[in-house]
């Protein structure tokens, strides 16, 4: 029994010296969460392109889909003349469209009021806007997101690339390629609304209620970041991959809208859990993303095929951008499971022993 119990302490010892320098070495690689991926833009037969390496292809969507004729670059009024050629062509570069195939709106305070203010920012008809955005439909490659440098400088300082994606999905956007940039530091808000603005611009308008939901959750899910920011363990990538299952899995039930607060809450818990952040977000956090997620399902816009296809979709690229991250987490995992297995041993050991 001695020489068990010394064979214990000796492994017991090694694995958790090896857990603890996991730990320490956990999630590092996510300095910059605005920071640009590595994508492939392909031309497709309308001229659109792939804004992400890992699209393929997704399933049906349903008649009242929303989408775009064309490409529509929608650009701060607050641009100077230069400024304005200059994100035009950062946008179009990175798209790989031409110009002449491109319709142009301008974005304004008005438009911030219209579409910001009704879920709580405080903007006025005489706010500035300088972020900009590039708008163009895919046959099936679901929503995508490139936060381009301006003359070598992020300069989009607040709304990730992963948090614009699950706005868009939110807002009721499928099967689109976004690309937004700015020629000075901005939080990136007049690119979001000039999002909104294109699709109405298009004839083809996103419901209000929907652009309100996505608008709290991008305001939820970035004050999340900011007051996470630093934290060993967490990443914007995490957070919004957790929001992204759990929209999958809310759309996969046979009527997201009858589901209860508790059954969202059990969702909400187990996606937090796979992600290795229920210990990291606070109670009142995990509320806020139980509350906003019974609005969305709420809506309607989770009974749609092309809601859940993309759902799943946006889930499998947010990982595929950040394999680091995700991949540290199976890999604490699995050293996690081996620990259990080897205290599970040691008691079916000992019990041998009496």
């Amino acid at each position: 029994m001695n020489f068990k119990r010394m064979i214990f302490a000796m492994s017991l010892g090694l694995i958790m010296g090896g857990a603890v320098s996991i730990k320490e070495m956990y999630v590092s690689a996510d300095n910059n969460t605005n920071a640009n991926v590595n994508v492939n833009i392909n031309n497709n037969s309308s001229n659109s392109s792939a804004a992400n390496s890992s699209s393929d292809s997704v399933g049906s969507s349903s008649s009242s889909e929303v989408t775009l004729s064309q490409p529509i670059l929608t650009l701060g009024t607050s641009l100077t003349s230069s400024e304005r050629s200059e994100v035009a062509q950062t946008l179009e570069n990175a798209a790989n469209v031409d110009s002449s195939n491109v319709q142009a709106i301008t974005i304004d305070g008005a438009d911030l009021v219209q579409y910001l203010n009704p879920s709580g920012d405080s903007f006025t008809d005489n706010s500035g806007v300088w972020s900009s955005a590039l708008i163009q439909k895919t046959d099936n490659g679901g929503i995508n997101v490139q936060i381009v440098d301006y003359n070598g400088s992020n300069n989009i300082t607040t709304i990730t690339q992963n948090q614009y994606r699950n706005a868009a999905l939110t807002a009721g956007i499928t099967n689109a390629n976004i690309y937004v940039t700015s020629p000075r530091s901005i939080d990136g808000s007049g690119a979001l609304a000039g999002v909104y603005a294109a699709y109405s611009a298009a004839g083809n308008s996103l419901s209000q209620k929907n652009i309100n939901n996505a608008q709290n959750e991008q305001n939820l899910l970035s004050s999340i970041t900011q007051a996470n920011k630093g934290k060993d363990g967490y990443t914007d990538s995490q957070l919004n991959n957790a929001v992204a299952g759990a929209k999958q899995e809310i759309a996969d039930t046979k009527n997201p809208a009858s589901l209860s607060r508790q059954e969202i809450a059990d969702i909400v818990d187990k996606e937090l859990k796979k992600n290795e952040l229920n210990n990291v977000l606070t109670q009142n956090q995990k509320n806020k993303i139980i509350s906003l997620l019974q609005k969305i399902a709420a809506s309607g816009v989770m009974n749609r095929q092309s809601f859940k296809d993309q759902a799943g979709k946006l889930s499998q690229n947010i990982q595929a951008n950040a394999k680091n991250i995700f991949n540290k987490l199976k890999n604490d995992k699995g050293l996690w499971a081996k620990v259990k297995q080897f205290f599970s041993n040691i008691v079916t050991d000992l019990r041998n022993l009496f």
